[in-house]
């Protein structure tokens, strides 16, 4: 199985986790010149970007650490495109959560960054 394929298994698992919580996904996979968000949702009357990781095992280090500094800016830079692009401003309240997958275990961490 490829890389694109894979993340997509687990974007699936990640989607289906999320709307188990309550989450309306609205947006799958955006990407503009900023960078990719792998999923838009709303949750509590806010626009959520949702970063998925995924790690086979511990060996390479738990799927969060991933989330390094460089992605959460080019994370940002997409989500403030994205909400000038489908709401007209940046002045909506949103938050950016992060799935974490190590194996077939899943995790939410509520505003990551």
């Amino acid at each position: 199985m490829n890389k694109r394929s894979l993340g997509k298994e687990y974007e699936e698992m990640a989607v289906a986790f999320l709307e188990g919580k309550g989450y309306h996904i609205i947006d799958r996979n955006y990407f503009c010149k900023y960078g990719e968000i792998d999923i838009v949702a709303k949750e509590s009357g806010s626009v959520v970007f949702v970063e998925v990781k995924y790690r086979k095992n511990g060996r390479m280090g738990i799927p969060e650490t991933a989330v390094d500094y460089n992605k959460r800016v080019h994370i940002r830079n997409a989500a403030v495109y994205y909400l000038v692009e489908k709401y007209g401003t940046d002045e909506v309240s949103c938050r950016f959560d992060v799935v974490a997958i190590m194996g077939r275990q899943i995790h939410l961490i509520r505003d990551a960054f």
